[in-house]
């Protein structure tokens, strides 16, 4: 039942980024991919990120455009994002808890 409302959930954040003008291709793709990390973290919030990895998932090959999209999905309210400066400590990503706080 948690699984099927976390799912759900996903799929309406994902519906509003269709009709959010701002949002491109590369932002649902980390979006995406932020979701996998989400999901293998047992839905926890925040739960811990390493660009590469992230990078990786989401196929997005430059350092400039992995941070704008970040960024911007901070922005925009589809995460909150903690960015970490330390080598071996991950970011921090916060899922949203419920989708009325998305602008």
């Amino acid at each position: 039942m948690i699984i099927s409302k976390k799912l759900a959930s996903y799929n309406d954040l994902i519906k509003r980024m269709g009709s959010d003008k701002r949002v491109l291709a590369t932002h649902v793709s980390l979006f995406t991919g932020l979701f996998i990390f989400w999901q293998r973290s047992g839905f926890a919030s925040p739960f811990a990120i390493t660009r590469k990895t992230v990078m990786a998932y989401a196929k997005i090959v430059s350092i400039a455009t992995y941070h704008k999209c970040i960024r911007e999905l901070d922005e925009y309210g589809y995460i909150r994002y903690q960015p970490s400066f330390h080598p071996a400590k991950g970011s921090l990503i916060y899922w949203p808890d419920n989708l009325e706080k998305i602008n």
